[in-house]
């Protein structure tokens, strides 16, 4: 990651990964340090990416953010350049564990502010799960084309999730579904997404703890019930991510929070990062004069 801050090919990238610092979060397996960018002023807000993904993936929208929050972006545990100790248990429990250390920690830093939150893919249903936990800690939550609000966990078998794992490493795929996350691939992926979306697959022990965490079953059903801090869903009308199912599932459970919008793909935040500030700060105004 010290490394990207100096090389990577996109420059927002290489921002982010340089406001990234390492906390010591007491509680957690040995003595490693956890890494979350910080960067902005203003009332903190905690942001979280989705699945087999890095911190990196806010690289867009953070900038946009920044001059209104201070801005707390960490790798969930068990991904991007998270420290993965062989003994440590990999799946929900332990990534809502890991936030809510990371918490506490900003207890410190934050305290009597409750944090905004943002969630995207996985990271919302990890952002239900965390608001729904922390209700006097987290204030209101924006998804960002949530994955795991309704359906039930299907762990994999170990032959399995190896194999799965593996495949996932393949270079043709990653390429696959880093394009496959826009909406306009042919004009919006390029060798720098490309970078991006594989680069924490070099950090010591990505297969080990993908694999583990996909034997856990992940996130699944975590929308029901929704917390009862306010909140809003943006979609990319073109998620080809999402199957169809899980969107009409997610839509009959989300109601009137849910938004689309057209033209976007799966990520929101990196396709479409000027419209997600916008609807973060017309919500934050919102609730600011509520």
């Amino acid at each position: 990651l010290e490394r990207a801050a100096a090389s990577l090919l996109d420059h927002r990238g290489r921002a982010l990964a340089a406001a990234t610092q390492w906390w010591e979060l007491p509680g957690l397996e040995g003595t490693c340090r956890w890494p979350v960018a910080v960067l902005g002023q203003g009332p903190p807000l905690l942001l979280l990416h989705g699945f087999d993904s890095s911190l990196l993936e806010f690289r867009r929208l953070a900038p946009l953010l920044a001059s209104e929050h201070r801005l707390y972006i960490p790798d969930l545990h068990g991904f991007g350049f998270c420290p993965r100790p062989s003994t440590s248990p990999y799946g929900p429990a332990a990534v809502l564990r890991h936030l809510e250390a990371l918490l506490a920690a900003l207890h410190d830093r934050e305290p009597q502010r409750p944090l905004g939150l943002i969630g995207a893919s996985m990271g919302g249903a990890v952002a239900v799960e965390l608001a729904r936990r922390q209700p006097q800690r987290v204030s209101r939550v924006l998804l960002l084309s949530p994955a795991g609000l309704t359906g039930r966990p299907m762990p994999l078998p170990p032959l399995l999730d190896a194999l799965g794992v593996r495949f996932l490493s393949l270079p043709s795929v990653r390429q696959g579904i880093c394009r496959s996350a826009f909406a306009n691939p042919d004009r919006d992926v390029g060798e720098p997404e490309l970078e991006i979306a594989s680069l924490h697959l070099r950090t010591p022990g990505w297969a080990f703890a993908l694999g583990r965490f996909a034997r856990s079953g992940g996130f699944a059903g975590s929308g029901d019930p929704l917390p009862d801090q306010p909140l809003r869903v943006l979609w990319g009308a073109e998620d080809r991510i999402l199957r169809p199912p899980q969107k009409r599932a997610a839509e009959a459970l989300l109601g009137e929070r849910l938004r689309e919008l057209p033209g976007c793909g799966h990520l929101p935040h990196v396709d479409q990062p000027e419209a997600v500030a916008a609807v973060w700060s017309a919500f934050a105004r919102e609730a600011a004069a509520g």
